[in-house]
């Protein structure tokens, strides 16, 4: 839950506008994470360099660096403690299943890899505006 609330929270950032803060409550509210949990959160990822934050009442989170230079296979690695998302499943020994779990892990990374936050966004409002209904008669 952690790397998903993680990638959640960049995302939200990632939708404001590049240099406005925004308060953990209003992340928390429109991602339905809890709050406290966010706050772990975040400051953990204060910590990676994926965000900073500021101070006062105008203060909040925002992105360290532009959306397009925020990947998120790194976001993950960084969250999981350097793992891949999956890869807690091979603390057993050599299994039939291993060379399997270890394509599945290369298949995730080769899409987690070669995906920004940019890239997310962009396509969340291409999509949220090619639906919209048109009610004209």
């Amino acid at each position: 839950m952690k790397a998903e609330y993680a990638l959640q929270a960049i995302f939200d950032l990632a939708l404001q506008a590049p240099g406005e803060p925004v308060r953990i409550a209003n992340i928390a509210r429109r991602q339905k994470i809890p709050q406290k949990f966010l706050e772990l959160i975040l400051a953990s990822l204060k910590q990676g360099g994926f965000v900073e934050s500021r101070r006062g009442a105008e203060g909040g989170y925002l992105l360290a660096r532009p959306a397009d230079a925020i990947i998120v296979g790194e976001v993950v690695r960084f969250v999981d403690g350097g793992r891949a998302r999956g890869s807690g499943r091979r603390k057993t020994p050599e299994s039939p299943f291993t060379d399997m779990w270890r394509k599945v892990d290369d298949s995730v990374s080769s899409v987690v890899d070669k995906t920004s936050f940019g890239d997310l966004t962009r396509a969340w409002l291409d999509k949220q505006t090619k639906y919209v209904p048109n009610w004209d008669i």
